[in-house]
């Protein structure tokens, strides 16, 4: 193995000679206290940059295992060793050269802590995974400068960021044990009849749209008595706040009140948060799902019937294709996709919501007779999913009374704290009587489940498939957009590579036909879980996140050339 006088020695021979010379630093190099790993190298100043590893002994980086002992530990350990990479690196950054010569980069964690592919650790070693732009002068090898990146720079960042006796150890530990109380607090909710919960001292509001660190003069969540749990978690203690229990929940207000902003910690309370985000103790039912409208979205023979039938033209509903969807097709498509998928909790805001699939009041019934309206509203079919299926909904309504009368719970918002209305609302709903006619029937009907049909072949004439994403609502896949900006819980960009790296994966393994969505779901997600995404790629990558199946399954249900056209998808008889 060459050593790090061995990689100097050679940077600075290939000073000023033409950048492909750089081709011949991937190998590994054995510095004083870490290995370094090279494992591709860009061809071009301006190209994506190269990937670079590090491995650091645990006898040099020395983290006690009790920081890493569980799941949620070891998580939490390795999103803080990759904000700390990134600080440092940040820090040491200098311009060298064209294009982005001097970069050394790792991924840059938002306000969740996501397992990350960018730093792994065990018993033996800890492996940062990150980016380097090779530095150069128009196309020239700037040796000298990579030399000192490489040899001076990194060995700095490894320094600072990969040994623990760099680090504040109340900052790590504490970083490992709100990690771990949000996983356990998570876990408890089934058990106590709750679908979310929300600490009384927690800070909901955000900067901004495009800022989602806490707004500073964001007022402290109190729960009302009526709603207030108390659990005892393993590191903080004991905790009280509103506890949200399983059934059809309601958040009403008035505008600007902060129901949307309740709703978006609760679709957000999925993931884990850093210390300091005010969200930390903010837990959902993990198998969440926000639903809303996607006009112009594709359907592949999805069963929309329990909301959708008798179409003009004699179009199916039970096998729906379409390549542009309505508000209220799209809507309905998502939430039984949803359903597929597993979820047993859908969020639901009226704002981002098809009227016309929410609500027919009596005074539309009267003028439109059912036999003449094939959309049979949420508000007869929310209550049937709880009681047929355990599916519990949180929906945001500020301007339809209506759903009183099948609401289990109602709160109320007001100057962003709530108030428990139930009673209230039932006294409403009894003194004030819709006299609309329920037309959901009596039952809501069968979970759906599908099987893929077979891709259409590709003609690009090479062995791989190339993918890209755009930011985080886009993956690109064979010059095939696949269109994500409505999947809402989807929180970073690594996770939108992660799943453009599976969707790949999946087609020759798994689209093949025999396999049902949900089937397919369980086994690659049990197969991330096992051997990690190394396997999904040729080179070990960096910049991944691990997603949920829901936004997995999201991805595969947007993906329109999984079925051609004028096919459907087929209803397993095993389902």
């Amino acid at each position: 193995m060459a050593t790090d006088a061995d990689l100097r020695r050679f940077l600075n021979r290939i000073d000023q000679q033409n950048y492909k010379a750089y081709k011949d630093l991937e190998r590994h190099y054995q510095f004083p206290t870490f290995t370094l790993l090279v494992d591709r190298v860009q061809g071009d100043p301006f190209a994506s940059p190269s990937q670079f590893r590090v491995q650091v002994p645990q006898k040099q980086a020395k983290f006690p295992q009790a920081l890493y002992h569980n799941h949620s530990r070891e998580v939490a350990l390795r999103d803080y060793l990759t904000r700390q990479f990134d600080r440092v690196a940040q820090s040491t950054r200098q311009r060298r050269g064209s294009g982005s010569s001097g970069l050394i980069a790792i991924a840059q964690p938002r306000q969740t802590i996501l397992e990350r592919t960018s730093v792994l650790i065990n018993d033996d070693w800890v492996e940062a995974r990150f980016v380097v732009g090779l530095p150069a002068f128009g196309r020239r090898v700037a040796g000298r400068q990579a030399a000192e990146m490489l040899c001076e720079d990194l060995s700095e960042i490894v320094e600072q960021a990969l040994h623990y006796a760099s680090l504040k150890a109340n900052e790590v530990q504490r970083h490992g044990e709100t990690a771990e109380d949000a996983d356990w607090l998570r876990s408890q909710l089934q058990q106590r009849g709750l679908v979310a919960f929300i600490a009384d001292g927690a800070v909901l509001p955000r900067a901004s749209g495009v800022d989602d660190r806490p707004l500073k003069t964001g007022l402290s969540f109190q729960a009302p008595e009526s709603l207030r749990v108390e659990f005892t978690c393993p590191n903080r203690g004991k905790v009280t706040g509103m506890g949200i229990p399983a059934g059809v929940t309601l958040i009403v207000g008035g505008g600007y009140h902060g129901k949307s902003t309740l709703l978006r910690a609760i679709e957000l309370g999925v993931y884990n948060h850093i210390p300091g985000d005010g969200r930390e103790l903010v837990v959902t039912d993990s198998t969440a799902v926000k639903i809303r409208a996607e006009d112009g979205r594709s359907v592949a023979g999805v069963d929309i019937s329990p909301f959708i039938n008798q179409l003009p033209l004699g179009q199916s509903t039970t096998h729906f294709i379409t390549e542009n969807a309505s508000g209220s097709t799209s809507q309905a498509a998502n939430i039984m996709e949803a359903l597929e998928a597993g979820s047993r909790l859908l969020l639901v805001d009226e704002d981002t919501a098809a009227t016309n699939f929410m609500i027919r009041d009596r005074r539309m019934q009267a003028l439109i007779a059912k036999e003449k309206e094939p959309i049979t509203p949420f508000i007869d079919k929310v209550g049937q999913l709880f009681t047929d299926h355990g599916i519990s909904t949180i929906l945001v309504m500020g301007g339809s009374g209506d759903y009183f009368d099948v609401a289990n719970t109602v709160i109320a918002m007001q100057d962003f704290q709530p108030q428990e209305v139930t009673d209230r609302a039932r006294e409403i709903a009894a003194e004030y009587a819709t006299h609309r006619t329920p037309e959901g029937g009596s039952k809501f009907g069968p979970l759906p489940c599908r099987t893929l049909p077979r891709p259409q072949p590709r003609h690009s004439g090479r062995d791989f498939v190339k993918w890209k994403i755009r930011e985080l609502h886009t993956i690109v896949i064979d010059r095939e957009d696949i269109d994500l900006s409505a999947v809402e819980q989807l929180d970073d960009p690594a996770q939108l590579r992660a799943i453009a790296a599976t969707l790949v994966y999946l087609e020759p393994h798994y689209l093949t036909g025999k396999y049902t969505i949900s089937e397919i779901l369980d086994q690659v997600m049990a197969e991330i879980a096992s051997n990690g995404f190394d396997s999904l790629t040729y080179c070990p990558p960096g910049d991944f996140a691990l997603f949920r199946r829901f936004e997995l399954a999201a991805a595969l249900n947007r993906w329109r050339s999984l079925v051609p056209t004028g096919t459907s998808s087929q209803r397993s008889p095993t389902c």
